[in-house]
């Protein structure tokens, strides 16, 4: 009987957290859950291109990871890559590529590379 009175502490929340290389520069791109993919923007990753990293479900369950980068080529956004993750497991403390692997994409034409990983990790409120 006494056990419901002890302090319970907050569930851990998932995030992703991904790490995007381009030109020498490294940009850390963290997104919480939510229920409406299409509200999420995209992130300008050196003018070159667009990285739009999208979480989808809640605190106590991701329904899936999308993942989109788009090339940028006379005023245009144009699709280089789509990734897509159903349901994964976030995890305390994961390597900074857990979830993804290390990913290395080039812009035809440009010879112009962008690589990235994302985690998906359980943080504490």
């Amino acid at each position: 009987l006494t056990l419901w009175a002890l302090p319970t502490s907050p569930a851990a929340a998932p995030k992703l957290r991904c790490e995007v290389d381009q030109g020498g520069k490294t940009q850390i791109i963290e997104v919480a859950p939510v229920s409406d993919p299409y509200g999420v923007q995209g992130t300008d990753i050196n003018g070159r291109f667009r990285f739009k990293a999208v979480l989808v479900g809640d605190a106590d369950r991701i329904d899936y990871v999308a993942l989109y980068t788009w090339y940028l080529s006379d005023g245009r956004q144009v699709l280089l890559h789509e990734a897509k993750y159903q349901a994964p497991e976030a995890r305390p403390d994961p390597p900074p590529a857990a979830l993804t692997g290390r990913q290395y994409l080039y812009a035809p034409g440009l010879e112009r590379e962008l690589q990235y990983g994302c985690a998906l990790a359980e943080v504490a409120p």
